[in-house]
């Protein structure tokens, strides 16, 4: 192949390649799997309340030693005398206590362990501690394999995280590794390290203490948070300070980078304010102005730690360099600040059950973009940018992978996610009204974990258009829709159907003339006369229909 086309097959290699931020494609589903992924019920009859976890590295073995206070509700008065905990091989669970003084028994079944509990009160509030060791899962290639990181910086000092997202928190400590219990009352991570490194988590420092070599650093968020955003960052770190007065008052940003980053990240960092600008606009105050806002050097590409984002995207513009659009658009901005960042609404605040749904988290946020690109360079420019998304999109899979056995679905859920969020806002043919929703969203589900169903049964109701048959087209079939139609020979009227879609697709257009003339009509899989009331035929041409909409269109003959 010559050497353009070698050129651009790398670029779509590298581009799905990044979106795959979860586990391997699975076909066939374990016992293990559904433990892994489903609420059994070990886990139905106990709330997360809180977590509080201690860890001590030992970089030279690669090993990990420390405890897990998970503080619980009691939801039911019927449950078995087990409780799940969750922490995978080759992790070893050393011992657990209730309420921190009784010993409680265990067995041990694939990457579960089976606790056994004393009869409590329905809405009693106890905890059991955790404590745990082991040479965790290495990642080989994070994030997209996933697992505790062990790198050395560029002056060949230790530098040390953790990237989970889809392999699960429990990789390297005990919880409860379910998308559908976040803590509610938020977590600590306290860090035990040597006292020549620092330790960064997400939230707040609370405190920090020094003795015979080594230096405690503890963090703490007072939001509910996802598991596997709770992180560990561990480096010869500086940082430095700021604010920004946002909608809901004054929001603290901290950036954390290793010494010799400072200059270029003081620089590049700039972009964090402008991100929050648009980002606040479209989907609503910051989410966590309570734990602050972080950016933090990692030793990846980059992840969504609630208040704390991982950022490796080694101070370029683009995707490290890169434009994953192939339009221009995407060079004028760093991804991993828009991208990531955005994750705090999508991801962080509106958080899936399960991770099936994941297309909430990526489509949104792969869509927010686009909003960042329209907020700065106007509203063609995002349309440019989503327009060129569509180079990623494989459509082999479906973008809602399988309940209950912890598989997400197709990397599609990410630029696929995108084009569908902006065919509805051509749809609806009122930016301010889908802002609103975006804004609803953040809102109504306000640190709460949701389903798919949810997010499109509010969109529907919120835009006054029922798009069930749209999300299921879009999110559960592989197939894009085919507009046919025919233009008369007066060029007055058209006749239009969809094709290659599910039965009942209604999907309606909002078609625009140069001269401001509007078109609203909802085409079905049968053939429909439509008169065109003076508005441009050309309107119909396939370079238009398809930039708007995320369809193909097919002249059909006469």
């Amino acid at each position: 192949m010559n050497k353009k086309l070698f050129a651009f097959v790398a670029l779509l290699f590298s581009f799905f390649f990044a979106q795959a931020q979860l586990m391997e494609p699975k076909t066939v589903f374990t016992h293990g799997d559904t433990l892994r992924g489903s609420i059994t019920p070990e886990r139905a009859w106990w709330d997360v309340q809180r977590y509080d976890i201690t860890v001590q590295p030992d970089y030279a073995t690669k090993t990990i030693s420390g405890k897990t206070v998970i503080t619980y509700k009691v939801v039911s008065d019927s449950y078995p005398a087990f409780m799940q905990i969750d922490l995978q091989n080759p992790m070893i669970l050393d011992s657990v206590l209730f309420n921190g003084d009784r010993k409680l028994s265990f067995t041990k079944e694939e990457n579960v362990w089976h606790v056994q509990v004393p009869k409590q009160p329905m809405a009693a509030v106890n905890n059991v501690v955790a404590y745990f060791h082991g040479k965790p899962r290495e990642a080989v290639r994070p994030p997209w394999d996933g697992g505790w990181i062990w790198k050395k910086d560029a002056k060949g000092r230790p530098w040390m995280s953790v990237a989970c997202q889809g392999l699960g928190a429990s990789v390297w400590y005990p919880c409860k590794d379910h998308q559908s219990d976040e803590p509610d009352s938020g977590a600590s991570l306290a860090m035990i390290v040597p006292d020549s490194l620092v330790a960064v988590g997400n939230g707040r420092l609370k405190d920090k203490t020094m003795a015979d070599g080594l230096a405690t650093y503890t963090w703490e968020v007072n939001s509910p948070i996802n598991n596997y955003c709770i992180i560990p960052y561990i480096g010869k770190y500086v940082n430095w300070s700021d604010t920004l007065m946002g909608e809901k008052g004054k929001l603290d940003l901290g950036y954390w980078v290793l010494d010799y980053n400072k200059e270029k990240a003081v620089k590049q960092f700039d972009q964090v304010k402008l991100m929050l600008r648009a980002f606040e606009y479209w989907f609503g105050p910051y989410p966590f102005y309570e734990d602050s806002y972080k950016l933090v050097d990692a030793p990846h590409l980059g992840m969504e730690h609630q208040s704390a984002t991982a950022y490796g995207n080694k101070y370029m513009n683009g995707y490290l360099g890169r434009d994953l659009s192939n339009t221009g658009w995407g060079l004028k901005w760093d991804y991993i600040i828009i991208h990531e960042s955005g994750h705090e609404w999508f991801a962080n605040n509106v958080t899936t059950k399960d991770i099936a749904d994941m297309w909430v988290h990526e489509g949104l946020t792969d869509y927010s973009e686009t909003l960042f690109t329209d907020y700065y360079y106007g509203k063609q420019a995002g349309n440019e940018y989503n327009y060129g998304q569509r180079a990623g999109i494989a459509n082999k899979e479906t973008v809602i992978g399988y309940y209950g056995v912890n598989k997400e679905g197709s990397g599609d859920m990410y630029p696929k996610g995108a084009n569908l969020m902006h065919s509805i806002r051509h749809m609806m043919d009122n930016d301010e009204k889908f802002r609103q929703i975006l804004r609803g969203l953040n809102k109504d589900f306000y640190h709460q974990t949701v389903t798919s169903n949810q997010v499109e049964q509010y969109i529907s109701q919120h835009s006054g258009i029922d798009l069930s048959k749209v999300f299921d087209q879009y999110l559960r079939n592989t197939a894009i829709p085919v507009l046919e139609y025919t233009v008369s020979a007066d060029r007055k009227s058209v006749q239009i159907r969809w094709t290659n879609c599910i039965d009942g697709f209604n999907m309606p257009l909002v078609l625009k003339d140069e001269a401001g003339k509007i078109l609203h009509f909802s085409p079905t899989t049968k053939w429909q006369k439509l008169k065109l009331n003076g508005i441009d035929a050309a309107v119909f041409e396939s370079d238009y229909l398809e930039k708007n909409f995320y369809i193909t269109t097919r002249p059909a003959s006469n």
